[in-house]
C-alpha cells in the first residue's frame, strides 16, 4: 500500500508518504502559513520515498473539523490529485487523529480529544482504544466547554488544544472523570495515514473527488437549526 496523507486542518500542517508500513512526513506548526508549505512538503515526501503521484494507490487527509480555510487547503490538493492520477480519497477526522496520537505515545485508553473552535466552543469526540485504533462514541460535535457530555466512567484522558484554552472550564465540567490532558496534540498527516490504511484494510473503499468534503460541525449545527 502507497498512500499520501495531507493535514492542514488547525496550526499544524504536515503531509506523510505511507509506504508498505514505512511512513515518511514533514510536519511544522505554522499558523496561516499552510498554503505556502503543503505542496513542498508532499513533493519532499514523495521525493525521498522515490515515488511520483502516479505510483500511490490512494490518498487520505484530514477532513476536519478545524480551521474553515485551513480544512479547504488539504480538500483542494487531494481533490486535485484524486481527479488527474484516478485515485480514491479516505476522509479521515482530525479528533481521530488526536486521539489515535494521543493513545500512541501515551497509552490512553479513552481519549476526550477538543480543538479549540474559536467563539468559546470546542470541537468535541470521545473515543475508546480498541487494539490501538480509536473507536468514536456517540458523535462528533461543537459545544460550549461547560456543555461538553459527561462519559459515563473515568479514567479518561483529554487532548488538543481545547484543553489549552478551557482547561479550567473542561476539568471543572468532567470532575473525577478525567485522569489527565495534554493540550500541545495537533491531528497529523502520519497519524491520518495510518489510520486511513486501517480503513482501507477494513473494508472501506474511499470516495471519489467529489465526495471529498471537509466536515466543519458549525455547519451542521447551523442546518440543524434551521430545520427546527
Amino acid at each position: 500500500m502507497k498512500l499520501l496523507a495531507l493535514d492542514t486542518a488547525t496550526e499544524a500542517c504536515s503531509a506523510a508518504l505511507y509506504v508498505d508500513g514505512n511512513i515518511i512526513q514533514r510536519y511544522q506548526l505554522a499558523p496561516r502559513e499552510h498554503t505556502g508549505l503543503i505542496l513542498q512538503m508532499l513533493d519532499d515526501c514523495l521525493a525521498e520515498g522515490g515515488l511520483s503521484l502516479s505510483g500511490l494507490d490512494a490518498l487520505a487527509f484530514g477532513r476536519g473539523p478545524g480551521s474553515f480555510m485551513g480544512l479547504r487547503i488539504a480538500a483542494g490538493v487531494v481533490q486535485g490529485i484524486s481527479l488527474a492520477h484516478d485515485l480514491p480519497i479516505v476522509p479521515v477526522s482530525t479528533l481521530e487523529s488526536i486521539a489515535h496520537i494521543q493513545m500512541q505515545q501515551h497509552g490512553a485508553l479513552r481519549v476526550l480529544a477538543a480543538i479549540d473552535a474559536r467563539m468559546s466552543e470546542v470541537y468535541w469526540g470521545a473515543f475508546i482504544n480498541k487494539a490501538g485504533t480509536p473507536i468514536l462514541q456517540a458523535e462528533e460535535m461543537v459545544v460550549s466547554p461547560d456543555q461538553v457530555p459527561l462519559p459515563d466512567s473515568q479514567g479518561w484522558s483529554g487532548a488538543g488544544t481545547g484543553w489549552g484554552s478551557y482547561a479550567e472550564v473542561l476539568n471543572q465540567r468532567l470532575g473525577d472523570r478525567l485522569s489527565s490532558s495534554v493540550a500541545e496534540v495537533y491531528p497529523s498527516a502520519a497519524s491520518i495515514a495510518q489510520l486511513a490504511v486501517a480503513k482501507l484494510a477494513s473494508g472501506e473503499t474511499g470516495v471519489d473527488a467529489s465526495q471529498a468534503i471537509p466536515v466543519y460541525l458549525r455547519d451542521q449545527v447551523a442546518k440543524k437549526a434551521a430545520s427546527r
